[in-house]
């Protein structure tokens, strides 16, 4: 079965209406938190982010689930990032990290180098004067507004742990939302997000997503949480702590990070 055709139609086949310059969509799973389920034609998926005692709280998190994390310190988003990719890696899952800020070079100095670990890497591309070499694992985009691009590098690594490796369990993370908007407007980047979050939920993944709670209004944040099935939100009071809010019916307690 093809899985290019989602990322295909991100900019221009795309409609969602722009009504009084505000984006609006129905997320068809925001009432999931109750029910714990959803329609699907796999069996029941359930992904941890890494963080034992939110995950506990919330008894795992079923396939399709696209989060954003709001991270409100200066360090916040590594430390979730890095325990969501080690999470991956101990269940045998498939990652597909986009890059949007540091390039891949980078990125692999961090993690193993493993079949099952793929990057999007946005930045390369900009900073060197010679095309980068792609590799079974590796990807490039021309650059963070390049978001055609990122989809369907993203659906061919995708495609690759399913049909190659037989890995039928994935999460995508992207380091940063806010280097989106940066690169291109909101609308765009709503339009990108939606068929992205959608993408997550045809395959019973797990999506991680990253702003940076300080560069946005409240307004842009609220466009952008519309997309989201719940909120990572991340602070620095005295250390970094962490809870989930939206997918049960009360916000988990926060947790340290560190």
């Amino acid at each position: 079965m093809s899985t290019t055709l989602s990322f295909l139609i991100i900019t221009h086949e795309v409609i969602i209406p722009w009504h009084a310059q505000h984006l609006t969509y129905t997320n068809p799973y925001l009432n999931r938190k109750k029910t714990r389920a959803h329609t699907s034609t796999h069996a029941k998926v359930n992904y941890e982010i890494g963080v034992k005692r939110i995950d506990e709280s919330l008894g795992g998190i079923p396939g399709g689930t696209s989060l954003l994390v709001k991270d409100g310190s200066f360090s916040g988003k590594d430390k979730l990032l890095n325990e969501a990719i080690l999470e991956g890696f101990e269940n045998g899952e498939g990652t597909v990290y986009v890059t949007t800020d540091d390039p891949s070079e980078d990125v692999l100095k961090e993690f193993p180098e493993d079949e099952s670990f793929g990057v999007v890497d946005c930045v390369t591309e900009v900073q060197s004067a010679e095309e980068p070499e792609e590799t079974d694992t590796v990807r490039y985009a021309s650059s963070p507004s390049d978001m055609t691009g990122i989809g369907v590098k993203v659906t061919d690594l995708l495609g690759g742990f399913r049909d190659e490796r037989g890995i039928e369990h994935n999460r995508v993370l992207l380091d940063s939302v806010s280097t989106l908007l940066m690169y291109s407007n909101l609308e765009t980047v709503f339009r990108f997000l939606h068929v992205f979050t959608g993408r997550v939920r045809s395959i019973d993944g797990l999506g991680v997503f990253v702003v940076d709670a300080g560069a946005h209004d409240d307004e842009e944040y609220t466009t952008l949480r519309q997309l989201f099935d719940g909120v990572v939100e991340v602070e620095d009071d005295e250390g970094l702590r962490a809870r989930v809010v939206g997918l049960t019916d009360e916000p988990t307690e926060w947790v340290r990070l560190d």
